[in-house]
């Protein structure tokens, strides 16, 4: 069995305005449920990432550690 396919950039810090996490995109409510939704779900929600995280002005690349960028 593989393990579910998840958007986690390991950058787990929730905007304050938009409510979505800076990393990944999702709201703290899709978070908490990820491991028990199934895998068509997930992928759906990970198809609305990208413009979900443009509305919100949310850019992953911002919340990347320095460290990790410099890999």
């Amino acid at each position: 069995m593989s393990s579910p396919s998840t958007p986690c950039t390991r950058v787990c810090v929730l905007d304050p305005v938009s409510g979505l996490c800076e990393g990944c995109g999702r709201t703290r409510d899709e978070i908490a449920a990820w491991g028990l939704l199934p895998e068509p779900e997930r992928r759906r929600i990970m198809a609305l990432l990208p413009a979900r995280r443009a509305a919100a002005g949310v850019d992953p690349a911002a919340a990347r550690p320095a460290a990790a960028s410099r890999r």
